[in-house]
């Protein structure tokens, strides 16, 4: 039966979805490798090339078919566009979880739609679940991926059942160091190289020297935490709670303490640090907005963990108030202080149940 079904694999050039497409081939079904292309702006150096050459040579290794999906139009839309507008209003991005949803899943898989195929895959950290509910519905649950350290459940909150209905996740069952191994072993060229770093597709960016060009970000203070000025930063907007890099602490700091960020003033431009992260207690609550919630609907009371940073180890908590497009949570444990804009991802154990942003 797999033999008669076309999986389209978005091959990044990378050795998760490499092997992605090694593994759906070994299962039998008809796999179409491609390569996704995105928009990059002038002033950066192009990358995408090289990478598409990279995956256009596993496909050749597979004699398997290769295309190219042109998916920048939607990755400059919703995935640059947001980027750039949510640090203008004082927000805090997560790129990754937009070009997950509109375009790996959404330009990719009307793409894939529209040429033929029944599914789409992609080298994600991630495993699709099935199950059948007492009414005899098929219903999909999304679980966190085995190896913790590469898990990628966090971006992929927005998923819903029709997507994961055509989505089929094969590297999520195993740890990278079997997956290089898989790589090694078929003599792909991908299985030694170094896993991708950075916002999405745009790779390695230094944040301010990109927005600098849509932005006119101003040099401002940076504070202590008694409104003493010890340092410059290079514009408060692209600045979010936790982050210890980025500014110059110009008085003298004989510790060489680690500094954290624990408060902006986007109008008069100054940043506080102070050297421990600013957490949440049990009196806290966060609220989030376009909510999706992946499967069953999360009930009043119900207790479960959120996580709103990636890696970040999950918290304790309980929804306090429901909607369709939003909830409310009420914190049950100590976390870093969530910035605004950020992703608050809902789990039940290794389950996600979805998410909103923060609002």
């Amino acid at each position: 039966m797999k033999g008669a079904k076309t999986v389209f694999v978005g091959l990044s050039g990378g050795v998760d979805s490499s092997v992605a497409a090694l593994r759906l081939l070994k299962e039998g079904y008809n796999v179409v490798g491609v390569f996704i292309k995105v928009w990059q702006p002038d002033f950066l150096d192009c990358t995408w090339e090289a990478e598409r050459l990279d995956a256009m040579r596993v496909a050749a290794k597979l004699n398997i078919p290769f295309l190219t999906c042109d998916a920048e139009k939607a990755y400059k839309d919703d995935v640059a566009d947001y980027f750039i507008d949510s640090y203008r209003n004082g927000l805090t991005p997560n790129p990754d979880v937009m070009c997950n949803k509109y375009v790996k899943f959404g330009a990719f898989l009307k793409f894939a739609e529209e040429h033929g195929a029944n599914f789409i895959a992609t080298g994600h950290y991630a495993q699709k679940i099935e199950r059948t509910t007492s009414s005899d519905l098929v219903q999909y649950e999304l679980h966190r991926g085995v190896d913790d350290n590469k898990d990628q459940t966090y971006f992929l909150w927005t998923l819903t059942q029709q997507q994961l209905a055509k989505v089929l996740l094969p590297v999520g069952d195993s740890p990278k160091e079997q997956i290089r191994k898989e790589a090694d072993g078929a003599g792909l060229l991908t299985a030694h190289k170094k896993d991708s770093q950075g916002v999405c597709f745009l790779g390695h960016i230094d944040i301010p020297e990109f927005l600098s060009h849509y932005i006119d970000l101003q040099k401002g203070d940076v504070l202590n935490t008694e409104g003493v000025i010890i340092g410059e930063h290079v514009g408060a907007l692209v600045y979010t709670t936790g982050q210890r890099h980025g500014f110059i602490i110009t008085s003298q700091n004989n510790q060489r303490d680690a500094l954290y960020v624990i408060a902006r003033d986007i109008e008069a431009n100054t940043i506080t640090v102070g050297p421990e992260r600013a957490l949440t207690n049990n009196t806290d609550h966060i609220s989030i907005h376009s909510l999706n919630l992946i499967g069953e609907p999360v009930e009043l009371l119900q207790t479960f963990e959120l996580q709103t940073r990636y890696r970040q180890d999950p918290v304790v908590c309980k929804a306090t108030s429901v909607t369709a497009d939003t909830m409310e949570l009420s914190i049950l444990g100590k976390s870093d202080a969530p910035s605004t804009g950020q992703s608050c991802v809902l789990y039940d154990g290794s389950r996600c149940l979805g998410g909103g942003i923060i609002a």
